[in-house]
């Protein structure tokens, strides 16, 4: 069988929307528009590019490599590399930055919100119980996971619909007419392909990739071009609803400008939202419905990670410590606060991005590039080396002065595109023509010798 039905492919992709989005995908694209202002069609078109269309050609990449995941995929470039560029890539979306941005977008969403006081505390107090929840369903999944998607992540996407239709029949103000601030005054679009970078749905559509693959094969499909193109076809859906969503978001965020200012994070402004048309029972509605989603989303990052880690390691410890490592970890850094993730993540994304869009393209371009190691080395060398100057830039100011990077930064500022973020493309461009170059001049050695 070469073609999904209908009924199969738009089970395929709603099982891809359930996986890519979550709670945490709300807050960037409402602060984005309440900063971006009139220019949030600029910035709105920058996200989609990395927020849904660089997850769509991951899981794509995964189906025609042919590779059983990351560690498989990466790993063409080098043993070493594929060791670390998943565990990185994994941490980055388990314990280090992802799961705990659950709890506290959840806190921030609704319980601080409705409990002025002492909120270090109170993030404390609910992290703690969040992570207890996540390590009970972690250690016993049986059919949580199904369960809370079937029947609260429709509740949850219907509360929001209620909540964004609500904001758009009677919007708080014109986002035409909002003046846009920062980054998104002069560079709205690129910097909107940067603010996508922070769903981090692009690592995830690596990481879980496979999922949607083995899925596919599962039902009959075999051929790998075919794996491919269904996963494509059954994700377009999934895409299209999580643009449409993006979209809407980032207009209620740039219209509630009209009458709110610009709020710490997004995880505010949508508690203000939410507020403002439907009250204390709007906050506490969306509370509810956000830390479930929370909850389903950390209960599978958390499986997932303390799964992959099992394998990368056979000889190390088995599930349970890892999920209670992991779960543990992810307790402290959440008590960190939203803000603090944010700023710290945004680094490692800055890091991980180029090497994962680089290898998705190279992965896709197979057939004509092919999978010579001495491509994919040189081209993700160059890449790598570019990330990390990004990784520098990026870092918060504290940072940047104590390691005393200011040398580096300023290297780092000369490369053409960096101001935008973007410094790595022509390397990575260099890199390929130089392994390309190799390439060549060794076949012409062999064709030589004939």
């Amino acid at each position: 069988m070469k073609q999904l039905s209908l009924q199969k492919r738009m089970t395929v992709a709603s099982m891809l929307f359930g996986m890519f989005f979550g709670a945490g995908n709300l807050i960037f694209p409402v602060s984005m528009g309440q900063m971006a202002g009139s220019h949030m069609w600029q910035a709105a078109a920058g996200f989609l590019i990395t927020g849904v269309g660089l997850p769509l050609l991951g899981v794509a990449a995964l189906g025609v490599s042919r590779e059983n995941g990351l560690l498989e995929l990466s790993s063409r470039v080098g043993r070493r590399f594929g060791l670390f560029f998943t565990c990185v890539l994994y941490l980055t979306i388990g314990p280090f930055f992802a799961i705990p941005r659950c709890a506290t977008v959840s806190y921030t969403v609704g319980i601080e919100q409705a409990l002025p006081g002492n909120q270090t505390a109170g993030l404390m107090i609910f992290s703690l119980v969040f992570f207890a929840a996540v390590l009970f369903f972690s250690l016993r999944p049986g059919e949580i996971l199904t369960w809370i998607g079937k029947v609260l992540n429709p509740l949850f996407l219907l509360f929001l619909a209620v909540l964004i239709l609500r904001a758009l029949t009677a919007p708080c103000g014109n986002a035409a007419a909002i003046a846009p601030s920062g980054a998104y005054l002069d560079h709205a679009f690129a910097t909107g392909l940067l603010e996508g970078y922070n769903t981090m749905d692009a690592l995830a559509g690596l990481a879980f990739g496979i999922i949607v693959v083995d899925v596919i094969r599962g039902l009959g499909v075999r051929d790998p071009g075919a794996v491919a193109k269904n996963t494509v076809l059954a994700g377009i859906f999934s895409s299209l609803l999580m643009a449409l969503i993006y979209v809407l978001v980032t207009l209620a965020g740039a219209q509630s400008r009209g009458v709110f200012e610009t709020a710490a994070n997004g995880g505010e402004a949508l508690a203000q939202i939410a507020r403002y048309y439907f009250g204390n029972a709007g906050t506490f509605v969306l509370a509810a419905t956000v830390t479930v989603a929370c909850l389903k989303t950390a209960v599978g990052l958390i499986t997932s990670c303390s799964e992959t880690f099992v394998s990368m390691f056979p000889h190390g410890p088995s599930y349970r410590p890892w999920a209670c490592l992991f779960c543990a970890l992810s307790f402290l850094i959440a008590n960190l606060g939203l803000n603090a993730i944010i700023a710290w993540s945004l680094p490692v994304l800055m890091f991980l991005y180029p090497l994962a869009i680089v290898l998705i393209l190279l992965t896709l371009c197979q057939g004509f590039l092919g999978t010579d190691r001495v491509i994919l080395q040189w081209t993700m060398g160059f890449t790598a080396a570019a990330a990390v100057l990004d990784f520098s830039r990026a870092l918060p100011p504290q940072a940047q002065a104590f390691l005393h990077l200011e040398p580096l930064i300023q290297a780092a500022n000369r490369f053409p595109l960096a101001a935008q973020g973007f410094g790595w493309i022509l390397p990575a461009a260099a890199g390929l023509f130089i392994g390309l170059s190799l390439r060549g001049a060794a076949r012409a050695r062999h064709t030589n010798r004939r």
